[in-house]
């Protein structure tokens, strides 16, 4: 049985919805100057009248998205001597272990994009994603899959420096699609493996699958975004609810992701169930640098495959940085089909139950830009539009000016927040809708195909 999807909030359809406003779009500007853009955000989206569920329909128009041209690469110049001074002010008021959710750290260490783009970025090998569900076994999937994970880290994460990206503010969202040739996604095959269903044609003419991404801010205290990914043509969508708790480790800042996702492709009724690593930012006062850590799993109840990974971190002396090591079973019987070791940024190598080999140099991997709409044309509460005054002044190396706009910001989220609670109303999201302790995406595709 597919996932249950849980009963929405809205009985109509709110993806048929286009998020730009209308009225907004005669704005011409790279800034959108409108009066107090940079701080209003869209109110929660209120229940609607009950009806028939209508046919699935685009949040956003493809033909308003144009290829992203941003690189996302961040200067490596370490921390300045000045601001070296900011840090240790901070640091003299921490405790280790302190969580610091509501610790409001310096805007020079901010990358200039927001965590919901970031998780955009794990995608960027949807050729890889879409040929998860093309392979013909069980096993071959539970591989794919395994491979498309170790290689999602290295793209989403640019620079050797660690900076941090924007927390989003509640009812931020993020979308974005992707274009992948048709010919680009192929069925892995291992010895003595049938040969994988032939896909059904794509439904745009120019021969390419469209993979469609849409993130939320669901909840601000704690911090948990909800991000969702489909291709209607080949029937697999993946859905998943992340806590980032972090907190002070000394010379290091450690981010936990608290809770799931969960893969599902429909053409063979599967569900995949993952988690994710933990972050660390090593050696904040000189070099900053990002490393991965922790053991994840991934597990299909239905064919019997799991696979543990684990990202090592450094050893305090001596040792290899970005190690991780994988290993896929199945199960009932306890057998090994696949191992994995490299580096989740560098080199990866993965030998299989038939005695092969292959190795991935993530580096060289190709890399399909996403789509997203000007800014000019999304909503106020799209994370480019609504971070747009923050992230000018930190291309500009003006952090006075930065600073100022991300304080007006959280102000504004503070002061929202006053109003909720003078009201009594509950903050109620756009796209996802809450289940058990996580969330679920409000239109998925396992419930409509």
């Amino acid at each position: 049985m597919m996932m249950k999807a849980p009963q929405p909030l809205w009985k109509g359809s709110p993806s048929s919805e286009r998020l730009a406003d209308p009225a907004l779009q005669a704005a011409h500007s790279p800034l959108v100057p409108l009066p107090g853009d940079e701080v209003q955000l869209d109110a929660g989206q209120a229940s609607a009248p009950s009806g028939a569920q209508p046919a699935r329909q685009e949040a956003v128009s493809p033909g308003e998205e144009v290829t992203d041209t941003e690189d996302n690469e961040e200067e490596d110049l370490g921390v300045m001597d000045d601001q070296r001074s900011v840090i240790l002010h901070l640091l003299s008021q921490l405790k280790l272990g302190m969580d610091l959710t509501r610790v409001v750290l310096p805007t020079f260490i901010l990358e200039k994009r927001s965590l919901l783009e970031m998780y955009a970025n794990f995608m960027a090998h949807p050729d890889m994603f879409l040929s998860i569900t093309a392979a013909a076994t069980a096993e071959e999937r539970i591989v794919a899959f395994v491979e498309y994970y170790l290689t999602a880290f290295h793209e989403g994460r640019k620079g050797a420096v660690a900076k941090k990206p924007y927390n989003p503010a509640l009812g931020e969202t993020f979308h974005c699609s992707w274009e992948v040739p048709r010919d680009s996604v192929r069925a892995p095959r291992t010895s003595g493996s049938a040969p994988a269903p032939t896909a059904a044609p794509p439904r745009d003419a120019a021969g390419r699958y469209r993979v469609r991404f849409v993130a939320e801010q669901v909840s601000h205290h704690p911090p948990v975004s909800g991000f969702y990914c489909e291709c209607q043509e080949r029937r697999v969508c993946v859905n998943a609810h992340i806590w980032t708790k972090s907190k002070f480790m000394g010379m290091s800042i450690g981010v936990s992701m608290v809770g799931e996702g969960v893969l599902c492709l429909l053409e063979h009724d599967e569900e995949y169930v993952f988690t994710l690593p933990s972050a660390y930012a090593r050696s904040i006062l000189t070099v900053p640098w990002v490393e991965l850590g922790g053991k994840v799993f991934i597990n299909c109840a239905k064919s019997g495959y799991s696979a543990t990974v684990t990202f090592h971190t450094k050893p305090f002396y001596g040792g290899k940085v970005h190690r991780v090591t994988a290993e896929v079973k199945h199960n009932p019987t306890g057998t090994i089909v696949c191992k994995a070791q490299g580096e989740w940024n560098g080199t990866l190598e993965f030998t299989y139950s038939s005695g092969e080999t292959r190795v991935i140099d993530t580096g060289k991997l190709p890399v399909i830009r996403k789509k997203i709409r000007p800014v000019e044309k999304q909503g106020k509460s799209e994370s480019r539009r609504l971070w747009q005054h923050v992230t000018a002044a930190l291309k500009e190396g003006n952090i006075d000016a930065a600073t100022e706009r991300k304080h007006r910001l959280e102000e504004r989220q503070r002061e929202e927040q006053r109003q909720r609670a003078a009201t009594n109303t509950a903050w109620k999201p756009k796209y996802f809708v809450k289940e058990g302790e996580g969330w679920v995406y409000h239109n998925p595709l396992w419930k409509t195909h």
